[in-house]
């Protein structure tokens, strides 16, 4: 498959259809991807180098379109959360793309699914997976199937509700699913087996099972995740919790919808490991990653870079948006307010923050400056340029300047003792008619139990500060 030409990605706004189209792009393929809201691409910054297809599996009409001239095609769609007959979903889905790819001409459809021993008694979701794969195979056309547990990466669900429970509760109460084994990989171990699939004919009517180096229970993953995040968490374990249960748990204490956990905690009463070898033997020059070397690298995805929260942008004069979310393990909130004056003006605004000058709501700032510096933190002590303009790895009283564009944006890092890590973002964007969009965004990624309490404990008093603030800094603009 080396001289593949065109390849076509299902599921490419989805977790591992996402990390796989720009890496497709980076070895040289033109793609085409299928996707049944374009809207969701909006903002991506690959979407404008690949051809959209929209439609619907369950539509053969949009996947005939879609598959005309492809090579070969990546499925990577399911229907976990459909609710009632999700498998047969899948299965009618599968059969669908199977006979219109095989007619089309499609020399290789490669399909991502769920491992797990088929002889054992799987999980609904689980044998809905392997149950693809198989329909996929009955229309004829030339599958690799791979198989793989949990994936290690920021957006992963199975991942996020190990890093949301391990994070959230320092004493968890589980279930005897904790005890279950498992073989997780990381993302980048997935990418890397999708990707060379098209490259080894050998692959071809394969079924690979893919995992990491290491094989561990459910309550192991926890404590190792613990272990790299520094934190410290006990396991008590209890005879009954059903997955309804559990899913509830979950749901409560963790941003993950019980829609989402309830299949997946299903799952984890199932032994998932690699039985063959057929992975080193077709790939040998990938290379595993262990469980922990994944989790640091998710980990170090806790910057503000690897975001972008999409939400409406206002338009109309006076219209004020404000919009909070959590993501990956990141908390991060929203304000936007439509500005009377120029681009240049607005970005003036909030670069001259700080120093003499001081903050909004200056003497709240003070005093969380002086409760810093009587807890061994910095406090206000470092100031700012005294030049006026500030740049890169500057200081601005207790935050250092991490990323800064000219009448564009400014990112600071918060350098006082938080439980956690902590951003202050401002954006200048331009409108229209001397009209400025001025964006201001906090980022926390709290650390533990203490990080999350930090948070919602001081949230009333955040709340009036950071919007005191950005309302001040639009008013001082607009009347200057």
């Amino acid at each position: 498959m080396s001289n593949t030409k065109l390849i076509l990605v299902t599921g490419a706004t989805g977790y591992v259809g996402g990390h796989l189209v720009p890496r497709l792009l980076e070895a040289g393929y033109d793609i085409r991807v299928f996707v049944r809201n374009p809207q969701k691409l909006k903002g991506i910054t690959w979407s404008r180098r690949v051809q959209i297809a929209v439609g619907d599996v369950h539509s053969r009409e949009t996947l005939l379109s879609a598959l005309s001239g492809v090579d070969a095609a990546y499925y990577l769609i399911h229907s976990m959360t459909g609710g009632a007959g999700f498998a047969e979903q899948d299965k009618v889905a599968a059969r669908n793309f199977g006979e219109i790819a095989k007619n089309a001409g499609v020399k290789r459809v490669v399909y991502l699914g769920g491992l797990g021993d088929p002889g054992a008694h799987l999980s609904e979701h689980l044998r809905s997976r392997q149950e693809t794969g198989e329909t996929l195979r009955r229309s004829g056309v030339c599958l690799t199937e791979f198989r793989a547990a949990i994936i290690i990466g920021p957006g992963s669900i199975s991942f996020e509700m190990i890093r949301y429970l391990t994070e959230r509760i320092p004493i968890m109460i589980c279930p005897r699913w904790v005890l279950s084994k498992v073989q997780p990989v990381g993302i980048e171990d997935v990418i890397s087996y999708l990707l060379e699939s098209l490259k080894k004919p050998e692959s071809a009517d394969k079924i690979i099972e893919i995992g990491g180096t290491d094989i561990f229970t459910y309550g192991d993953m926890m404590k190792a995740y613990a272990r790299v995040r520094g934190l410290h968490r006990w396991l008590l374990h209890v005879p009954v919790l059903t997955p309804r249960l559990s899913s509830y748990w979950v749901h409560w204490v963790t941003p993950i919808s019980a829609v989402y956990a309830r299949p997946l905690i299903e799952g984890l009463r199932n032994e998932v490991v690699v039985i063959n070898n057929k992975a080193s033997t077709i790939f040998p020059e990938v290379k595993p990653s262990g469980y922990e070397h994944a989790v640091r690298n998710a980990l170090s995805q806790l910057d503000p870079e690897y975001f972008k929260v999409k939400y409406d942008e206002a338009e109309d004069v006076g219209r004020s948006v404000c919009f909070s979310t959590i993501q990956n393990g990141m908390i991060i909130e929203i304000r936007q307010k439509i500005v009377h004056s120029d681009v240049e003006a607005v970005y003036k605004s909030f670069t001259e923050l700080g120093g003499t000058s001081g903050w909004p709501c200056n003497l709240a700032w003070r005093l969380r400056a002086a409760i810093d510096r009587i807890i061994g933190g910095v406090g206000m002590r470092k100031g700012r340029p005294e030049t006026g303009n500030i740049e890169l790895r500057d200081t601005v009283d207790f935050f250092r300047v991490v990323k800064i564009e000219p009448n564009k944006i400014i990112r600071l890092k918060a350098e006082m003792k938080l439980p956690g890590d902590g951003w202050l973002q401002f954006e200048a964007k331009p409108v229209k008619d001397n009209l400025t969009s001025l964006v201001q965004t906090v980022f926390f990624a709290p650390k533990g139990l203490l990080g999350n309490i930090y948070w919602y404990l001081l949230y009333p008093i955040h709340w009036i500060i950071f919007a005191k603030m950005i309302n001040m800094l639009a008013a001082k603009v607009e009347h200057t």
